[in-house]
C-alpha cells in the first residue's frame, strides 16, 4: 500500500500538470467542492457548445461568394480575420490560461456606400450563428451628454441573443459610417460626437465589463429598486467583451488625397514613373495608420483595429451579376412579392442589363439596384394583382420606359380578355339555350361590366355568370311562357342588378297577360 507521503506527492502533481492547463478550477483536489467541480465542467461544456466553429478560410469565402459579387480581397481578409479570432475564442474556452496575450482582431473596412460591406459582415455572423448588431456611429455621443451611450451597443447585443450574456460574449457589434465620428479640429468646443465617441469605442473594444443596466435609464433604475426592495441587494448583471468582435466601416471620402499626399512627400527626390497612374479607389488599399490619424482619428484607436480591408467600387458588371448570380439578388425579393397574387415574374438578359445600367447611373452601388427595381415595378405591384394577367416578362423597353411599358402589358391583356370574354359568353349563352330552349344575347355594356367585374372578383367567367344569372333559368322560362321573345338582351344593368332585372320582366310578363284577359 503506497505511503500518504507519495500519494500527496502524486496528488501535487496532477493538480500542476492540471493547472499548467489552465484547469485548475475544476479539480479542487482532495478537499474540493464536488458540487463546484460539476457545474463547472458543465458550464464549460456548455461554452464549447455555443461555438461550434470549424470553418477554414477558403469554406467563408465560397460562402460569401454566394451572396456578395466581386471584393474578393475583402472577402479573404475578412475570412481569415474571422478564423483567427473564433479559432481564439475556441483556444480560451478549453485553455483559459492561453487568453492572456493575444490581439484581437478588430476590423475596418473601407469603400463607398453600397458595395456590400453591411452585408458581408451580416453573412458572416449569420454563418457562425452568433448574434449581431449594427449601429450608426452618428448617434452615438460620449457619455455624459445627449445622444446614445456606446455601451448600448453590447446590451442590444444581448437583447439580439434573447438574453442569454454567454452568447452574447461571442457576437459581432459592426459600427457603420465609423469616418463621421473623425474628430474636430479648429474649435474650442469639446468633440463629444467626434474623438469622445473614438474613446467610448475604444474601452469596450477590448477587454472591459458592460453593465447590463443602463445608469442613465429610468427603467433600469425602478428594476434596481425593486430588486433591492425585495432581496436587499442589487445584481449587477455584466457582459464582458473580450471575445466580441467589431467591425467598424466608413466611406472616408478625402482620405485618399491624404494618402497621395503622403506617397508625394515620400517620394521627393526619386524617380517615380507611375506615380500618376493610381487611382483613388487604388489609394485606399494602400492606407497607413498614419493616414488614420491625420483624417482625425485617436491613434489608440485605430491601434485597435488592426485589420483593414478595402472594398473596390461597383462597376456596372458587378450589377449585372449581383442581379443575375447573388443569392440575395433584389429581383428575389420582387420575384416572391408578385408571388404571393400567384403572378410568375420573368426577367430578360437585355432588362437585366438595363437595369444595372441605370443602377450604376445612381453612384450608390447595389443600393441603386433597389431605386430602379423600386421605380419599375411600382405601377406592376399596384394593377396587376387585380387583374386576371399572371405571368409577366420584364423587357429592355420596359426597363426603360415603365409606364408605358404596363400600360402595353395592360392593353395586351386586355385584348386577350375581349377576345377569350367573347368566347366564353357566346358559349354561355350556348348552354343558356340547350338547356332552356330561350335565346340570350349581351350588351356591349354588359360586356363591359363583366370585364370589371372579373378584374375585381379574380374569379373565372364560367363561375362569375352562374352565380349572376343563378335565377334565370326559371325566371326567364316563366316571362317565355307568359310574354315570348325572340330573345333576351342581358344589358349592364342586368350585370349590376339581375335579379331586379328578372323581377322586372316577370312582372311585365304577368302584367301583359292580365291586360290580354
Amino acid at each position: 500500500m503506497p505511503e500518504k507521503e507519495d500519494v500527496d506527492k502524486a496528488r501535487k502533481a496532477l493538480f500542476d500538470t492540471m493547472k499548467n492547463m489552465g484547469l485548475q478550477d475544476v479539480w479542487k483536489g482532495p478537499k474540493g467542492n464536488q458540487a463546484e467541480t460539476t457545474e463547472e465542467q458543465r458550464a464549460h461544456s456548455r461554452r464549447k457548445r455555443r461555438l461550434e466553429f470549424s470553418y477554414k478560410p477558403k469554406e467563408i469565402k465560397h460562402y460569401l461568394d454566394r451572396f456578395v459579387i466581386r471584393q474578393d480581397e475583402a472577402k479573404r481578409v475578412l475570412a481569415t480575420a474571422i478564423c483567427d479570432h473564433y479559432n481564439h475564442v475556441r483556444s480560451c474556452i478549453d485553455k483559459p490560461h492561453l487568453c492572456q496575450h493575444y490581439v484581437k482582431h478588430n476590423v475596418i473596412m473601407l469603400g463607398p456606400t453600397g458595395v456590400g460591406k453591411t452585408y458581408l459582415v451580416r453573412s458572416l455572423a449569420g454563418l457562425i450563428g452568433v448574434p449581431f448588431v449594427k449601429a450608426d456611429a452618428t448617434k452615438f455621443s460620449e457619455t455624459g451628454y445627449v445622444g446614445a451611450d456606446v455601451d448600448e451597443l453590447i446590451r442590444e447585443l444581448v437583447h439580439k441573443a434573447n438574453g442569454d450574456t454567454e452568447l452574447a460574449q461571442y457576437g459581432i457589434v459592426y459600427v457603420d459610417e465609423i469616418d463621421k465620428i473623425a474628430k474636430v479640429t479648429q474649435t474650442q468646443m469639446r468633440d463629444v460626437s467626434g474623438s469622445g465617441v473614438q474613446r467610448g469605442l475604444l474601452k469596450i473594444m477590448e477587454d472591459t465589463d458592460v453593465s447590463l443596466r443602463n445608469p442613465q435609464d429610468l427603467q433600469s433604475q425602478l428594476q434596481s429598486m425593486f430588486e433591492y426592495q425585495q432581496k436587499g441587494k442589487v445584481s449587477r448583471p455584466s457582459v464582458n467583451t473580450r471575445h466580441i468582435l467589431f467591425i467598424v466601416s466608413g466611406a472616408f471620402g478625402g482620405l485618399d488625397a491624404i494618402i497621395r499626399k503622403r506617397q508625394n512627400s515620400q517620394a521627393i527626390g526619386f524617380e517615380v514613373s507611375q506615380a500618376g497612374e493610381v487611382t483613388n479607389e487604388e489609394l485606399v488599399h494602400q492606407v497607413r495608420t498614419e493616414d488614420f490619424v491625420q483624417y482625425g482619428f485617436e491613434p489608440e484607436f485605430i491601434g485597435r483595429l488592426p485589420v483593414r480591408v478595402a472594398c473596390d467600387p461597383l462597376s456596372e458588371e458587378d450589377l449585372m451579376q449581383i442581379l443575375s448570380a447573388s443569392e440575395g439578388s433584389i429581383l428575389k425579393q420582387y420575384k416572391e412579392a408578385l408571388k404571393a397574387w400567384d403572378i410568375d415574374l420573368h426577367v430578360e438578359a437585355d432588362a437585366r442589363s438595363e437595369m444595372a445600367k441605370l443602377a450604376h447611373q445612381e453612384g450608390t452601388g447595389a443600393r441603386g439596384l433597389a431605386t430602379v427595381c423600386e421605380r419599375i415595378f411600382r405601377g406592376i405591384k399596384y394593377e396587376l394583382p387585380s387583374r386576371s394577367l399572371k405571368t409577366v416578362t420584364l423587357t429592355a423597353e420596359m426597363v426603360r420606359d415603365p409606364d408605358k411599358g404596363l400600360q402595353q402589358l395592360l392593353d395586351n391583356e386586355q385584348k386577350l380578355q375581349d377576345s377569350s370574354l367573347g368566347k366564353a359568353l357566346q358559349s354561355y349563352a350556348k348552354r343558356f339555350y340547350e338547356k332552356t330552349g330561350i335565346q340570350i344575347q349581351f350588351s356591349d355594356g354588359a360586356v363591359m361590366a363583366l370585364q370589371r367585374g372579373l378584374v375585381q372578383s379574380g374569379r373565372s367567367t364560367d363561375k362569375e355568370l352562374d352565380q349572376l344569372f343563378a335565377n334565370y333559368s326559371y325566371g326567364l322560362a316563366l316571362v317565355q311562357k307568359r310574354k315570348p321573345r325572340p330573345y333576351f338582351l342581358i344589358t349592364e344593368a342586368a350585370v349590376h342588378n339581375p335579379n331586379v332585372v328578372l323581377d322586372h320582366w316577370i312582372k311585365e310578363s304577368y302584367e301583359a297577360v292580365e291586360n290580354k284577359h
